[in-house]
C-alpha cells in the first residue's frame, strides 16, 4: 500500500510517499529556517505563508519522484502551530477527494515515534529495521522543539504518557540558550557541534555545574505524573542567563577565539556550551534510566528533532545497554519533521479516524489521544 504523507505542523513543508508503513519511495522537505532567522525563531504567520506557497511544488515532487498510486493521503493534524497544520490538513483533503483515496489524520508527535523502522529504498543494508508489530512492551521519547515526553507503548498504537516536561521542551532550550550565547537560530546542531569539538579536546576542565531539570515532587504542573520522569528546563535557561551576566566577557570577547566544530568561538564559551548541552543530556538520560529501571521493556526507541544530537544519542544508547535493552532511532534524514513518518505511520493507523474528511486541527493534541 503506497501512502502519501503531508507534514506542515511547523516550519518545514514535507511530502513523502512510503510503501507498507516503512519503505520510503520519496521524501521531499522545503524548509522555512532561512525566512525565520532574522525574528530568532518561529513567525506562525511566516510559516503559514510559506506553507501555501510551498506545499503544491512539495508535493508534486514527492509524487513524481515516487512515481507509484497512491492508496492513501495521510496527513499531520496536530499538534503544532494552527495556521501552519491548517495549510497542510486543506491540502490533504483535496488531494484525497480528487485522488478518490481514503484520508487518514495523523499525530505528530506519534509519527516521530514511527521514524526508527523507515528504510529507503530499494535497498537498504546498513543496519537492521525491526517491524513495529513485533515489538513488546517499549518504552518511547520524543524529544523536539515543542516536545519532551516520555511514553510506554504495550502494543504498537497504544501510547501512555509517563514523563513529560513542565515548560520548555529540550529543543526550545537549546534554541534559547544559542540566541543568549549569541550563536544565532536555530542553535542546536550548532551547540551539538561546538560541544562535541569541546569534548575532544579532552581537557580537564569540570563542566560548569548546571542544574539537571529535577522539578519537585508534587508541584501542580506535573498533572499526576512522577517528578522522578518528568524535566523542567527553566531553572536551567535561568541559571545560564546568570552565567552570562556575571561573565559578561564569554560573549563580548573573541580573545583566542578559534574553531570548534565549524564554528569560530572562545574556548571559554565553547565550554559553556557543552557545560549547557550536558545538563539537558543528563537529564533526559537520567529519566530514561529511571524508567528503564522501574519496568522492564523489550525495547527503547527515540525519535524528533533533539534525536540528531550527536551527545544525546551517544548516552541514550549507553544507557539502553547498560539496562539490555535494544536501542532504536531515525536514520539522520528522518529526524527533523518530514511527510515518511506520518505516511509510515497511516499504514497502522488507517483505522484511527472513523471520517477523517471531517477533522480539524488541534494544535494542542497529546500523544495518544
Amino acid at each position: 500500500m503506497n501512502i502519501l504523507g503531508i507534514e506542515t505542523s511547523c516550519d518545514e513543508t514535507a511530502a513523502a510517499v512510503v510503501r507498507d508503513g516503512r519503505e520510503v519511495l520519496s521524501n521531499a522537505v522545503y524548509t522555512q529556517i532561512p525566512l525565520h532567522q532574522p525574528y530568532g525563531g518561529v513567525v506562525p504567520e511566516i510559516a503559514s505563508r510559506a506553507h501555501v506557497e510551498k506545499i503544491s511544488p512539495v508535493v508534486s515532487e514527492a509524487m513524481r519522484c515516487a512515481d507509484v498510486k497512491i492508496d492513501a493521503v495521510a496527513v499531520t493534524y496536530g499538534p503544532g502551530l494552527s495556521p501552519a497544520l491548517i495549510v497542510g490538513l486543506n491540502a490533504a483533503k483535496g488531494l484525497a477527494k480528487g485522488l478518490g483515496v481514503p484520508l487518514v489524520g495523523i499525530n505528530h508527535l506519534e509519527a516521530h515515534l514511527h521514524t526508527p523502522f523507515l528504510h529507503d529504498s530499494p535497498n537498504d543494508a546498513t543496519r537492521a529495521y525491526p517491524d513495529p508489530m513485533s515489538l513488546g512492551l517499549t518504552l518511547g521519547l520524543t524529544v523536539s522543539g515543542g516536545n519532551t515526553v516520555w511514553v510506554e507503548i504495550p502494543s504498537y498504537g497504544s501510547y501512555e504518557v509517563i514523563g513529560d516536561t513542565l515548560d520548555d521542551a529540550a529543543g526550545e532550550a537549546f534554541d534559547k540558550a544559542a540566541k543568549l550565547l549569541g550563536l544565532g537560530y536555530p542553535g542546536g546542531l550548532k551547540i551539538d557541534r561546538i560541544s562535541a569539538a569541546w569534548l575532544a579536546d579532552a581537557t580537564d576542565e569540570p563542566l560548569v555545574p548546571f542544574p539537571k531539570g529535577r522539578p519537585r515532587e508534587g508541584v501542580a504542573a506535573l498533572s499526576g505524573l512522577s517528578a522522578d520522569l518528568c524535566v523542567s528546563f527553566s531553572g536551567l535557561k535561568t541559571a545560564l542567563l546568570r552565567h552570562v551576566h556575571q561573565n559578561p566577557w564569554l560573549v563580548e570577547s573573541q580573545d583566542g577565539a578559534r574553531d570548534f566544530g565549524g564554528y569560530v568561538v572562545t574556548p571559554a564559551l565553547a565550554h559553556v556550551v557543552a557545560s549547557y548541552q550536558e545538563a539537558i543530556v543528563q537529564a533526559l538520560a537520567d529519566r530514561t534510566r529511571t524508567a528503564l529501571r522501574r519496568r522492564r521493556y523489550e525495547a527503547f526507541i527515540l525519535g524528533g528533532g533533539v534525536s540528531l544530537n550527536s551527545r544525546v544519542r551517544a548516552v541514550l544508547s549507553a544507557v539502553c545497554a547498560k539496562a539490555d535493552v535494544p536501542f532504536y532511532t531515525a536514520k539522520p534524514k528522518y529526524t527533523g519533521d518530514n511527510g515518511a513518518m506520518v505516511a509510515g505511520l497511516a499504514f497502522y493507523r488507517r483505522n484511527h479516524v472513523d471520517d477523517a474528511m471531517s477533522l480539524d486541527v488541534n494544535p494542542s493534541l497529546g500523544i495518544g489521544e
